[in-house]
């Protein structure tokens, strides 16, 4: 196992995922390094970690291309007041924690100068803009990969890198048991249940929510006795739940329950779930329950993405297990005609509920690793492995 006295480390990450993320390796850090001394752009996990907060994960929260246009101004300020001041620290290592269309230009220019530079969870090569393999290259020391596939790409492309699991996977509690969860949320235990899971980032819950709120009125006109939990990840988008149903006069006795927060028990509590394509769809399959997929973009927006997709499928499940395990809706045919049977079929057939579970709990094996142990390894091992190559940005 390799150890260090002290070490300075400079960490970005860009939403509620990253954060998590982000924290996990922290942790997996200071177990082996007593003097660590992490800063950068953190959220609430990675502060409680012991990060330094320079700038919040807040800052980074956009969603689509145009948002991104609307925001370059800005972002391009905070890329560069960062890189500054991080040349100015000089630490150890600098992490970036996904986010890369800020994080690899950040990393470039930390690489230039010298300081070495890791990065945890690969862009999504493997589903589109694969030439961005040429950027990383010039950008990382390292890469830690979530998803065990990744690691041929990487060898491939002659890129060190490391499969070091899914942090979730190892701490999910994917066993916890549907009735301790609906207690902790005060729900009925004999009650039907669906979990709504429209994002974690305002601009997706403002383009996906209202479908959502409209297939839980498809739903419950078939199923008068379901019952809703809808979870935010955060007070922003809390808000923008309660607004957008109370705009919506169909929602009025739909029993929609709002929750700051508790997404892991409403998960946990649900009988099945309709979720955002996103990191949220692993989460569920972690909690092995049953789940219809969906997204939405702006209309420009989805034409670029559509345009540049390699992948058939959009959910992490699906993916990862190289199927369609659960059926995925997105644009146009997100809609509550196509998602409420789909969520109808989760609730009602026995023997696709016990093939889900058993599938979840194989993928679920398959990324428990270990991954804060192992990524805290690989980064000391980069770090002891020489200096940055200092290749140009």
């Amino acid at each position: 196992m390799n150890g260090r006295a002290s070490l300075r480390v400079a960490i970005v990450a860009g939403e509620k995922s990253g954060d998590m993320l982000g924290a996990d390796v922290v942790r997996g850090l200071r177990a082996r390094c007593p003097e660590l001394q992490v800063v950068g752009m953190a959220g609430p996990a990675m502060i409680a970690a012991g990060v330094e907060p320079w700038w919040s994960i807040e800052d980074l929260s956009v969603h689509g291309f145009t948002d991104v246009l609307r925001q370059y101004p800005r972002l391009h300020r905070l890329r560069e007041s960062l890189k500054s001041r991080l040349r100015d620290w000089r630490p150890d290592v600098f992490l970036g924690v996904d986010a890369p269309d800020f994080n690899l230009g950040v990393e470039t220019a930390l690489r230039a100068a010298g300081i070495r530079t890791v990065h945890f969870v690969s862009p999504s090569i493997w589903a589109w803009r694969g030439g961005r393999i040429n950027a990383i290259r010039r950008a990382v020391d390292h890469m830690l990969l979530v998803f065990p596939f990744e690691q041929r790409i990487y060898d491939a492309a002659r890129i060190p890198a490391t499969y070091v699991g899914h942090p979730l996977a190892d701490h999910l509690p994917g066993d916890l048991h549907r009735d301790t969860a609906r207690r902790r949320l005060g729900v009925d235990p004999s009650a039907l249940v669906v979990a709504l899971l429209p994002g974690s980032r305002r601009a997706e819950v403002r383009e996906i929510g209202p479908c959502f709120i409209a297939t839980a009125a498809w739903l419950r006109a078939h199923r008068p006795a379901v019952r809703f939990l809808l979870p935010s990840s955060n007070e922003a988008t809390l808000s923008i739940m309660e607004a957008m149903i109370g705009a919506t006069p169909a929602t009025e006795g739909l029993g929609i329950t709002v929750l700051q927060g508790h997404s892991h028990e409403a998960m946990a509590a649900a009988d099945a779930v309709l979720v955002a394509s996103g990191t949220a769809t692993l989460e569920v399959a972690l909690f092995r329950r049953p789940m219809v997929i969906a997204y939405r973009l702006g209309a420009i927006n989805y034409q670029i993405m559509k345009r540049l997709a390699y992948q058939k499928h959009i959910g992490l499940p699906n993916i990862l297990c190289g199927e369609t395990v659960v059926p995925e809706f997105v644009q146009d045919a997100a809609t509550p005609e196509h998602m409420g049977p789909a969520l109808l079929r989760m609730l009602e057939d026995r023997a696709l509920q016990a093939r889900l579970h058993t599938r979840f709990d194989e993928l679920g094996s398959s990324l428990r690793l270990g991954c804060a142990e192992r990524a805290a390894d690989a980064i000391l091992a980069t770090l002891s492995s020489g200096s940055a190559q200092g290749v140009q940005s």
